[in-house]
């Protein structure tokens, strides 16, 4: 029997490096694919450039950025994914507030040091509120991240905060997600709270498998590879 397709979608600036670390894990009952969102500057545009190349049914995990296209896909044809993980990630569209005047900003900010300075210098100040503090000392996990947002351009970070800044509220979709789900945070992450995962599993009509990985921040694929398996394997494993 063919193992059932699962599709990886990573966040900002990230590739498959993220989905390493617990890809023999997943391999193991499903056919995995991570997606590329290649130079695409909206959360819609990505999500359509999935479903052009994805089987008719399919397993669908996103991480940061890569869950709010998840959310899109799901969206856009709810009836082709078998089962979705939301991951380190959010829901809401950018605030019409001081709050999203200062994500704005920051983005830019980001944006203006990659132009000046280069992707690693940019990459360099963006991980420090990345990965929980014990990480920020050890050097070759840190370079490990940078050497990934590397292989992106400068024009493809633009895109991909265009996406972002210009994201999609996606309330409507987590009330219809009538699949298994699995949503997964972690208690360091500071940029997709623990809190804010708590309320995007209240808005699910369906009970999501609840996964929080203690010690670990944004990054938590690759910081605590192993306790992430162990929800997505549960999540995988879960009945319709």
């Amino acid at each position: 029997m063919s193992k059932e397709s699962l599709l990886l979608l990573p966040g900002l600036m990230c590739n498959e490096t993220v989905w390493m670390p617990i890809m023999d894990e997943l391999s193991l009952t499903h056919e995995c694919t991570v997606i590329d969102h290649g130079r695409a500057d909206s959360i819609s545009v990505m999500a359509k450039n999935i479903l052009r190349q994805a089987p008719p049914q399919f397993a669908l995990a996103g991480h940061s950025m890569g869950g709010r296209v998840a959310l899109e896909v799901f969206r856009l044809a709810p009836h082709r994914v078998t089962r979705i993980a939301l991951m380190n990630t959010g829901y809401l569209a950018r605030p019409d507030s001081q709050a999203g005047a200062k994500e704005t900003q920051g983005r830019y900010d980001l944006l203006k040091i990659a132009i000046d300075q280069g992707i690693e210098a940019m990459a360099r100040q963006w991980v420090q509120a990345m990965v929980a503090p014990k990480r920020l000392s050890d050097e070759s996990f840190i370079q490990s991240i940078i050497e990934m947002f590397k292989v992106k351009s400068v024009d493809i970070f633009k895109h991909q905060i265009a996406a972002l800044l210009n994201r999609p509220d996606a309330t409507l979709v987590l009330k219809s997600l009538n699949v298994p789900s699995l949503i997964l945070c972690s208690e360091f992450d500071l940029w997709s709270p623990v809190q804010q995962h708590s309320d995007m599993a209240k808005l699910m009509p369906r009970q999501p498998i609840w996964c929080e990985i203690a010690g670990a921040g944004h990054m938590c694929t690759m910081e605590d590879p192993q306790a992430v398996s162990k929800g997505m394997v549960e999540w995988l494993n879960a009945s319709h």
